[in-house]
Order: C-alpha cells, then sequence, then structure tokens
C-alpha cells in the first residue's frame, strides 16, 4: 500500500476544508487534501447550494479570505462572461440575481476559483490533492490519530498521515471511523437546557437533506421526463411534518411555530435583477421560487448569452424528511428516496404544478447538465444540513446567541473567540423525527475554540458542520461563510501547534498561547469580534 505523509492532513474538500488548507498553506505547512467527489467546495458545488450569507455580509462578519474569495468569483464573471455594462459596473454583482444569497452563480465558477487558489501550492508541490477518494478506515494509537486509509475510484488505496489531521468531510465520516465521540440529531432540554430543546431526545431525529437540480425553461418546448415509477407514492405524500400539507404543492401551513406561506412561481419572470432583495427579513408571506436560487439570471448578460434563466431546485418540495441518510441500516434506501423525491417534483413542476394563468405545469422545464458537472442535472451529493457533531470542550447552545433569550445584551462574547458569524434564522429545516422546523432570530455570534476541540482526541480537528454544535444552534453554524471561518480557525491552529510543539487544548488553556494565536488570526485577516452595537 501506499503511504504518504504532511504536516496536515484534511478529509473532505468542502467549504471548511478548502479553507483550513489555505491556511496552513500560507502558514508554510504541507497539505494533503481529499475529496470524495468530483469537485471541491461541498455546500457551493457538489451539493448546488448557492451561499446563504447574511445581510452585512459586503461589509463585515466575514474573514478577509472569504471577502477575497467572493471578489474572486465576481471577477472571474467580469473577465470571461458577457455582462451587461450594467451588471459588469456593479460593484455587488449577483450573476444570478438571486434573492437567497447577494452572490449567486454557476458552481463551475466556484470550483475554478478555488483551483486558482490552491494552485499555486500545488505547482510547489506542498498541496497534495485527491478527488474522487473516500476514507476507508482510521488507525490510532491511544488518543491520537496515527493513520487515514482512503480509496480511489479505481479502487486503490493509499495510508495518509500527518501530525494533525481534519474531518472536513461532510456528515463527520472520521469521528464514526475513527471512534471518536460524538453526537447526532436532537438534544434533550435536560442535556443542554436549552428553551428550545423537547423533552426527550433523538439521536436519528436530524434536519431533511435535499437534493438539488438545475433547471432552465424553453418555451414551446416538451422536455417532459418520464414518469417514475414512484410518483403517485410523493404526489400524495402528506408528512406529518407538514401538518396535512401535500410534499409536492406551494401551500405550506403554519405550524409548531413556523409561518405560513403561499409559494409562488413566474417562470422566467422578465424581473430586473437589481430589483431584487436579498433582505430574508422582507420575503413575506408568498416567496416567489424560480429567482429564489436563481444561478444565471439572463438579464445580467447580453441578448442571446443565456435562452432562460438557470434555476437551482432546492425548496420546500423537495427537503425529505423519510429518514436520516446516515445512523440507520436503511441509509442506502434514504439516500435513493430523497433523490427520487426530487426526481418526481420536476415532473410534477413539468405536468401538474399549478400555474397562475390557471393551467398546470411547464412542460418546458428542463434539467440544466451543463453547470451541474453530472449527466442528469442532479447534483453530485445530497444537501446536508446535520452532520455528526463532536463531544467538545465547549458546547454553542441555544442560549448563546438566540435573541430573545439575550434580552438585549447581544450574543454571549468567548474569551476564546476564533471567529465570527450570522445568519436571518437559527435556520432548522423539518426533521426526520416529525418537527416542522422552525427557530429563534439569532444575533450575530462568535466562533469559541471549545466548540474546535474533541473532549478527548488530542490531533483531530472537526473543519465542517461537525463541531461542538446542538441540534438547535447547528441552524445558524451550518452556513457557508461560517464554514469557511470554522475552516481557516482549525487550520491556523494546526499550523500555530506545529509551530510550538503544544497540542490543541493547550492553546485554549493558556492565556498566552491563546492570546498569540489570537493576534496570528488577526494578522491573517480573520474578524474575531462584531461591533459590539451591532444586533439582529
Amino acid at each position: 500500500m501506499t503511504r504518504q505523509q504532511a504536516d496536515l492532513l484534511i478529509i473532505g474538500g468542502g467549504v471548511g476544508g478548502v479553507s483550513a488548507a489555505l491556511a496552513a498553506l500560507r502558514r508554510g505547512r504541507s497539505v494533503i487534501m481529499t475529496e470524495q467527489t468530483a469537485w471541491l467546495g461541498g455546500q457551493l458545488t457538489s451539493q448546488l447550494v448557492p451561499s446563504d450569507e447574511h445581510r452585512r455580509i459586503e461589509a463585515t462578519g466575514r474573514n478577509r479570505s472569504y471577502a477575497h474569495f467572493r471578489d474572486l468569483v465576481r471577477e472571474h464573471y467580469r473577465t470571461y462572461y458577457p455582462l451587461t455594462p450594467a451588471a459588469r459596473a456593479d460593484r455587488h454583482l449577483n450573476p444570478g440575481a438571486a434573492w437567497v444569497s447577494p452572490l449567486s452563480v454557476e458552481p463551475k465558477v466556484i470550483v475554478a476559483v478555488i483551483h486558482d487558489m490552491l494552485r499555486p501550492y500545488e505547482a510547489s508541490g506542498r498541496l497534495t490533492l485527491m478527488l474522487e477518494t473516500t476514507p476507508v478506515a482510521v488507525h490510532a494509537d491511544g488518543d491520537r490519530i496515527t493513520a487515514v486509509t482512503v480509496r480511489d475510484r479505481e479502487g486503490d488505496s493509499r495510508e495518509l498521515s500527518a501530525p494533525f489531521v481534519l474531518d472536513a468531510t461532510e456528515l463527520g465520516d472520521l469521528l464514526d471511523l475513527g471512534g471518536v465521540e460524538y453526537v447526532t440529531g436532537r438534544e434533550s432540554q435536560s442535556e443542554t437546557g436549552e428553551p428550545g430543546a423537547p423533552e426527550s431526545g433523538d439521536p436519528l431525529d436530524m434536519q431533511s437533506v435535499t437534493w438539488c437540480f438545475a433547471v432552465e425553461h424553453l418555451a414551446g418546448q416538451d422536455h417532459t421526463i418520464d414518469r417514475p415509477d414512484d410518483y403517485d407514492e410523493f404526489r400524495e405524500w402528506r408528512p406529518p411534518q407538514l401538518d396535512g400539507e401535500k410534499m409536492l404543492g406551494f401551500r405550506r401551513a403554519a405550524h409548531d411555530g413556523s409561518i405560513a406561506r403561499d409559494y409562488t412561481l413566474r417562470v422566467n419572470d422578465d424581473d430586473d435583477p437589481f430589483a431584487i432583495d436579498v433582505d430574508h427579513r422582507n420575503m413575506g408571506e408568498a416567496p416567489e421560487l424560480w429567482n429564489y436560487r436563481r444561478i444565471a439570471a439572463r438579464r445580467q448578460f447580453e441578448d442571446g448569452a443565456y435562452d432562460s434563466d438557470i434555476v437551482i431546485v432546492n425548496w420546500p418540495m423537495n427537503d425529505y424528511v423519510g429518514g436520516p441518510l446516515f445512523g440507520v441500516d436503511d441509509a442506502d434506501v434514504h439516500w435513493g428516496r430523497s433523490k427520487a423525491l426530487s426526481r418526481a417534483l420536476l415532473y410534477w413542476l413539468q405536468t401538474e404544478a399549478p400555474r397562475s394563468d390557471g393551467g398546470t405545469g411547464w412542460p418546458g422545464l428542463r434539467v440544466a447538465p451543463q453547470v451541474t458537472g453530472t449527466a442528469d442535472g442532479f447534483a453530485m451529493m445530497p444537501y446536508f444540513r446535520e452532520s455528526r457533531r463532536i463531544r467538545a470542550e465547549r458546547t454553542i447552545l441555544e442560549q448563546d446567541f438566540d435573541r430573545d433569550l439575550r434580552d438585549g445584551r447581544g450574543a454571549e462574547r468567548y474569551p476564546d473567540t476564533v471567529g465570527v458569524g450570522h445568519y436571518y434564522w437559527i435556520d432548522r429545516h423539518a426533521t426526520t423525527g416529525g418537527s416542522s422546523g422552525g427557530g429563534g432570530l439569532p444575533e450575530p455570534f462568535e466562533i469559541p475554540l471549545g466548540a474546535l476541540l474533541p473532549q478527548r482526541v488530542r490531533n483531530l480537528l472537526p473543519a465542517a458542520k461537525n463541531i461542538g454544535t446542538t441540534h438547535i444552534s447547528n441552524g445558524s453554524y451550518r452556513l457557508q461563510p461560517v464554514e469557511w471561518s470554522i475552516g481557516e480557525a482549525v487550520g491556523a491552529l494546526a499550523s500555530y501547534c506545529l509551530d510550538h510543539d503544544i497540542e490543541p487544548s493547550t492553546v485554549r488553556a493558556n492565556a498566552r498561547h491563546l492570546d498569540d494565536f489570537q493576534r496570528d488570526l488577526e494578522r491573517g485577516g480573520v474578524q474575531l469580534r462584531w461591533d459590539p452595537a451591532l444586533r439582529w
């Protein structure tokens, strides 16, 4: 078996993995990074999820490296795409003119920019990148991870080792493989003390996953897919989480703390891209789905560049709540059914979805594989909102940052902060255990170092959604800019520990080291605190 070694081993090339690699590489370290799909970028690329960002993202509440990444994405469009003069001159260019995100773009652009950022380190030999490579075993000696065995798409195995190992996988795979203590699903109120937690916990009660797909619309054409064999089942599905509403329907009733909404769909509406309101607080009771997660708004480009807008379908109608995709014996069944739900949604949209003119269906809808990197126009991976989460030295709780529980004080100010984040909601979608989701309003929050440190294992660090959050607090800490900040913090932490020959827990426990490390982060452009006057 081939063996390779580096200063840092990162398993998972999602948002956090990429950010961690860049942080370590900038500090002179060598890195091996693996990714199980053909694309780096995780949520942003292989899962087809435009970045969920807070309303202040253009000015504050993000690291300098994340701001630079966003600038490079916009510059890619200005360099290579036939933008209109108005779009090209727009400082805050949003190619998709989506209201979900101030920067909604084609995933292939994200992939290109990430590789451009990493390319100098690959050229120098300090970064070894292994795509379509999956971890299959974790080797440990007591409280230390000694190596990770991975397997590539050809079936060949390699043993990879490093003084520090980062789990940047989408589901916390190394925690399971390595016997690292973790939690899943929902905790009970007695366990966390969270006012919003239920009386009983359930490790299998997890947020829904969504198998996203991309569509465009060509009027006058018929691209209706074959009727799926399971279409009738999904067409009539009324999961208890929806309080009697059909999954395949634009209506969502108010229940269990949620908001009643009648979603609208105006296919290729001739809307003004500069009139899109990206402030989620203004979405109202009839949110528009076509420009919700649009990644190419044809009016942002020269006439004829696009025959149609291109839209990512990541909507309430394909949030799969049928069962967990890990931690159960029938996980493979739910993987398949989550994609089958999305395929049924596509057919419903083409044939039976109600239109505002009284008709039904848009047969001109067709999948857009040219932007997804797949032959069928569906994402390479489902969009996961929850992962295995480490049992951490410090668990982030709802009462640390929920506006209604903070009594005007703002979020908890952690002495060991290593980054910041924010979002409009503590965003919990419907769950596999029957909850309709919903959550409070988060104050602008910090990321405590203690949430990135496992209680026992000494050289493994989480670099994605697998940090020390709860089922509730994960609803804000799972978003892409926060994951970027988590990755940068742990990449810098591993480098700092190598420089000083100490362990991560020592950095938190020793005031001198903590202060020194935080100064190192700030020199690198990491924002550690919010303006104390800012609130939700």
